[in-house]
């Protein structure tokens, strides 16, 4: 056990000396940039509207650097259109959701599935072989 114990500080000691500590190195010459930056007045908006693939929708957004407005629409699946519009400031986001048109379902049609293309007989296996070895019961115990 002691010489485990003595191999493993020879083992630690050469590792020092072979891979020096961060502290041995030299401070970096340069200031780390930082990124904070202060907030930016924006605008931006966009809208899509593509008939072959049914994708309609739209997004704007301003902001004054401390508060966010916008909204954003899509028409879904059932015809509907959402239209959200949205305030995003120092006390949080809040967003006030509507809904324009009415939901349009396709009409249940239950499929018509015709009978089945099999024969209802008894499938016509061959029989499996005999064993070819010998069978033995197990004697009872008691």
């Amino acid at each position: 056990m002691k010489l485990f114990a003595f191999a493993a500080l020879i083992a630690v000691a050469v590792a020092e000396s072979a891979y020096p500590s961060a502290a041995t190195y030299p401070a970096a010459a340069y200031e780390k940039p930082s990124y904070d930056y202060a907030p930016q007045p924006y605008s931006y908006g966009y809208a899509v509207k593509d008939e072959p693939s049914y994708n309609d929708y739209s997004h704007s957004e301003t902001s004054d650097g401390k508060v966010v407005t916008g909204s954003y629409s899509v028409v879904l699946p059932d015809g509907r259109t959402q239209i959200v519009t949205y305030k995003a400031d120092a006390y949080g986001y809040v967003a006030d959701v509507k809904y324009t048109g009415e939901a349009k379902y396709p009409d249940y049609q239950p499929a018509a599935y015709a009978a089945p293309a099999y024969k209802d007989e008894a499938a016509a296996y061959p029989a499996a072989p005999a064993a070819a070895y010998p069978t033995a019961e197990p004697a009872a115990a008691y």
